[in-house]
């Protein structure tokens, strides 16, 4: 068969940016050393197997030097002068994902004559944060009608889905596409925002531990609030005002007064009752997650970091028992990684013939055949709650 006319320096750039040692691409070790120096070139079929297990376009090997894949969201994981760490191809993927979902449903929109969100943008970061909770809460009414679920767990559904309601995308998956073998990195990011008027979205990496997402959630509806987009990795071992950037600060003390309002929250927290009995309480009163009342418990200061740290550690252990018990459920966690809102979308454009069945499959990250099955369940509303 013809060599592939690939630069050899592609492919050590290739191997070392998925993480991958030469001796786990399928091939013999020493081809693939030989491909790298340029000593022998690899098959075009063995290019193209080595593109797909390396994550990377075909086209890439043949470039003359590896391009520089930037990333188009403000990054709020580092400060101004440190040196920003290398993106893992899953984060890299997973983020252009989001963006090609967003300007979709942002063309899609405009099709529909749909208007502009007033709250996108509305406060800025020298607002007031209680201010800016009362309003999501007030526009999203958590107050008067999440606050009636009967769960964190239903809690935070209700509030996906009061936000979808609103127009946003709210995207949550612990992987890339339906590639359970490319799972995200909690260690990367928690979540980003993509800020936009007619058509904003939310990314919450879902590997991170259930009962936290709420909070990622939250602190993502502030980026929303304040117009700015960006990509959060909090550390939920430091408090509010000692996150690294003064975005993610501000926005962490919106999420918690979002979640659980400072001034009432004092009044309930019980000084004479153990924590275990004010978490269990307090959970059960705001309908969030043990996890929530024990951060915020944190930030005012009512247990010492050595308390946090321990009964955090104990929480994000029953988180991880708790997924365990959740997988194989394919299609809610379809809905989760595509949205409802989005998904819905995209089936009924096809169905009325706007795009094609290769465009929607692409768009949903399901393979052509399996794409009937989606519209099947969609548009007959045999879905069950995401």
């Amino acid at each position: 068969m013809a060599e592939a006319l690939v630069t050899p320096a592609l492919i050590r750039w290739a191997r070392e940016r998925s993480n991958k040692p030469p001796d786990k691409l399928g091939v013999p070790f020493n081809k693939v050393l030989a491909w790298e120096s340029g000593e022998a070139r690899p098959t075009f079929r063995q290019a193209q197997n080595l593109a797909q297990r390396l994550h990377v376009p075909f086209g890439y090997l043949f470039l003359s030097s590896p391009p520089k894949e930037r990333i188009p969201l403000p990054d709020l994981r580092t400060l101004a002068g440190t040196e920003r760490e290398k993106p893992s191809p899953e984060f890299i993927d997973i983020l252009y994902d989001a963006l090609r979902k967003q300007e979709w449903f942002r063309e899609h929109l405009q099709e529909e004559d749909a208007e502009q969100l007033p709250f996108i943008g509305r406060y800025s970061i020298h607002d007031d944060h209680e201010a800016v909770a009362r309003d999501i809460r007030h526009t999203l009414a958590i107050d008067t009608g999440a606050r009636t679920a009967t769960s964190w767990e239903s809690f935070i559904t209700e509030l996906v889905r009061r936000a979808e309601g609103s127009q946003m995308l709210i995207l949550r998956s612990s992987i890339v596409g339906n590639n359970t073998r490319r799972p995200l990195s909690v260690n990367e990011f928690r979540g980003f925002a993509i800020s936009d008027r007619l058509a904003p979205l939310i990314f919450i990496n879902s590997r991170d531990a259930k009962a936290a997402q709420i909070f990622t959630l939250a602190h993502e509806l502030a980026h929303l609030w304040i117009g700015e987009s960006g990509i959060s990795n909090l550390d939920y071992f430091k408090r509010a005002e000692r996150q690294r950037h003064e975005i993610d600060r501000y926005c962490d003390q919106v999420a918690a007064e979002v979640l659980v309002p400072s001034k009432d929250f004092a009044i309930r927290w019980n000084l004479h009752g153990s924590l275990e009995d004010n978490l269990r309480h307090l959970a059960r009163t705001y309908k969030v997650s043990s996890f929530v009342i024990l951060r915020r418990a944190f930030d005012h200061e009512l247990i010492d970091q050595l308390t946090y740290r321990s009964k955090y550690g104990e929480l994000k252990e029953g988180s991880k028992r708790a997924r365990k018990k959740e997988n194989g459920a394919f299609y809610p966690a379809f809905l989760a990684r595509n949205s409802n809102t989005f998904t819905n979308a995209v089936v009924v454009a096809h169905a009325e013939g706007r795009i094609n069945g290769t465009e929607a499959a692409t768009l949903l990250n399901v393979k052509l055949g399996t794409l009937p099955n989606v519209e099947r369940r969609v548009l007959g509303g045999e879905f069950p709650d995401a």
